[in-house]
């Protein structure tokens, strides 16, 4: 059975306080939604300061999810490590962990938008040695145990669910971040398939004599939506996939690599690369994918075609997975 991912940055150009708030609460409901049909993971994410009020908050919406459903996993991936105080983040993550029962996923990253560092007057050329602070901070944090933190004993609590601690992934598309997750026997997520710097990764464990394991994206990895007529879909709705597909391009310079990576100007010319796929039923099936990322309310899609989205994906290709 392929692992079903529903993702959620909840963008809405041009939003207003009750337009964004509906979106939010119906994403809740898509989440119980998928819950009940035996969905595998809602996936979220975190951006600041973005014109089309892209999630800043990606713990506070897991945390609604979770109050929300029983068994669905939720992944933020990623949140922006130096951005963030350790031991607020330990607790915040704790707290999630105890409420969700073990099914949050971390995957910690160190972004790629300087402007969100000067957001939070973070130095942008420190965020390396910040993110290693990060990482080894709640990791001692999770044990429950007094620490030494910027010189001062400090303890956290409560202690997470989850033994020895919550899912913590290093994610990332360079060798410093593979680095950084084997010297600390994490496991590793690139932000693309690279194949490469997942041999790298391993080669690091060894020389660490440390343990970890990589989820790495698949080599196709097309962002979904379902239609019973995709031509119809994509001329009434294709502009919310390039709205979006044109702000990961304005932020994501060359040495940037990503599993979202569009240089389409177009509608048309996004429906041609492939990056994001509108599919009727029968067609996702066939794709023959190990994992399915259906993105239902991408790019502000109205709720009710993101409804109809999750629906087809849930009763009408679901049931057909083996």
């Amino acid at each position: 059975m392929p692992v079903s991912v529903v993702r959620f940055n909840l963008v809405e150009p041009d939003a207003t306080p009750a337009s964004l708030g509906a979106r939010y609460r119906t994403a809740v409901e898509m989440a119980a939604y998928a819950d009940d049909r035996g969905v595998t993971t809602v996936q979220t994410e975190e951006h600041h300061g973005a014109a089309n009020n892209w999630l800043p908050s990606p713990f506070a919406f897991a945390g609604a999810v979770f109050g929300a459903t029983r068994r669905i996993a939720v992944t933020v991936s990623a949140v922006i490590g130096p951005l963030h105080d350790p031991l607020r983040l330990a607790e915040d993550i704790a707290v999630l962990d105890l409420l969700g029962g073990g099914r949050l996923v971390t995957v910690a990253g160190i972004g790629y938008r300087p402007e969100e560092y000067a957001q939070f007057d973070v130095d942008w050329k420190r965020r390396g040695e910040l993110q290693d602070e990060l990482l080894e901070t709640v990791l001692k944090a999770w044990t429950g145990e007094e620490f030494t933190y910027r010189g001062r004993t400090v303890r956290v609590t409560p202690r997470p669910f989850s033994d020895p601690h919550p899912l913590l992934l290093v994610g990332g598309s360079s060798r410093a971040a593979a680095r950084r997750a084997a010297r600390l026997g994490l496991p590793f997520f690139p932000s693309a398939h690279l194949p490469a710097l997942e041999a790298y990764y391993k080669e690091r464990l060894i020389e660490y004599g440390t343990e970890g394991w990589t989820m790495m994206p698949g080599a196709e990895t097309p962002l979904l939506h379902i239609a019973e007529d995709p031509d119809r879909c994509w001329a009434e709705y294709g502009r919310h996939f390039l709205h979006e597909a044109r702000t990961y391009a304005s932020w994501q310079s060359g040495e940037i690599r990503s599993a979202v990576k569009s240089a389409a100007t177009t509608v048309d010319e996004l429906r041609a690369e492939g990056v994001y796929r509108i599919l009727t039923p029968g067609q996702c099936v066939d794709l023959g994918l190990d994992s399915l990322v259906l993105h239902p309310l991408s790019g502000g899609m109205p709720l009710e075609e993101g409804w109809r989205s999750l629906r087809l994906f849930c009763e009408s290709v679901l049931p057909r997975l083996t």
